[in-house]
């Protein structure tokens, strides 16, 4: 059993006289939840497919549960497209069935799955409604369900959660961590940094068809920097007072650190002051900071 259940290495697609992926490398790794970040048109979705097998690659590799994609290895793996793929005049119960069936499962198999799935996202009593019938967020569910059916090892959802009210976007992201409880590996595609920060360790970010951020979501928060720092006390420091940015809850004030000098300078600012500190925090940046500026930066260069 190999430790990444996706090796991608030098992954190169062109469109015409448009590069798409230029050179892209990065792996995930067995048991893990790994967000793959970009904006629209960053080439997020052509590197899935690459990675299934659906397109070829101009140059580079693709290593998925240890092989390359076939449709032998490809029965391990659940695919919930970015696009709507159910056949509309279709009831839910034959669209989901048959694509079981296409995964190797037997006829009781998938009636089992299907209804315990369908259960799960409160689609149950749709079963025998047609697929153009359903909402966007309902369809949406059921393609999940078909990414399900068949217990995969290895699920790779591109934007899952489009088109999901709140409660239904919590609901899918319960069902993820449970299939990763449950020995799953999971990648998804997005471009809502809050999934991913809230979901992943590990993530790659594209832009401009390059490879701009690959590793831990800690450390990359870490290597770029403290971004501001919050501070509890009883009053502000009169030199402090006009450069507050804001007060995320009662008692605390937040600094940012472009504006306040060096988080040093803050807290001797306190000191100074003779003004007692309850807590005193550094705020590394948020993944959208992140994702902000390096995608801002890759579009200035090109």
């Amino acid at each position: 059993m190999t430790e990444n259940v996706l090796q991608v290495e030098g992954l190169t697609k062109t469109f015409g006289t448009r590069k798409v992926v230029d050179n892209v490398s990065f792996e995930v790794k067995r048991g893990e939840i790994f967000g793959f970040l970009g904006p629209n048109g960053s080439g997020k979705t052509t590197t899935i497919r690459m990675a299934l097998g659906i397109l070829r690659p101009d140059a580079g590799s693709v290593s998925i549960l240890g092989s390359p994609p076939d449709r032998s290895v490809l029965k391990g793996v659940g695919y919930l497209p970015e696009e709507r793929g159910l056949p509309r005049k279709t009831l839910v119960l034959d669209a989901v069935r048959y694509l079981g069936r296409l995964k190797g499962l037997t006829s009781t198999e998938a009636e089992n799955r299907i209804a315990e799935l369908l259960l799960k996202v409160n689609l149950y009593e749709y079963r025998k409604k047609k697929v153009e019938s359903l909402s966007r967020g309902m369809t949406q569910l059921v393609q999940f369900v078909t990414a399900l059916i068949h217990d995969p090892e290895f699920i790779i959802l591109d934007e899952p959660f489009s088109g999901l009210d709140p409660l239904n976007v919590e609901l899918m992201k319960e069902m993820l961590l449970e299939r990763q409880h449950a020995g799953a590996t999971i990648m998804f595609s997005t471009h809502v940094m809050s999934d991913v920060e809230e979901l992943c360790e590990r993530v790659a970010l594209i832009a401009e068809s390059r490879l701009l951020i690959l590793g831990n979501l800690a450390e990359i928060k870490r290597q770029h920097g403290v971004n501001s720092v919050q501070v509890q006390a009883r009053s502000i420091p009169e030199n402090l007072a006009s450069i507050q940015t804001e007060t995320p809850r009662p008692g605390v004030v937040e600094y940012a650190i472009e504006e306040g000098g060096t988080p040093e300078s803050i807290l001797r600012s306190y000191l100074d002051a003779g003004i007692d500190i309850e807590r005193f925090e550094l705020a590394l940046p948020s993944l959208n900071d992140i994702f902000i500026e390096e995608v801002s930066h890759a579009r200035s260069v090109n």
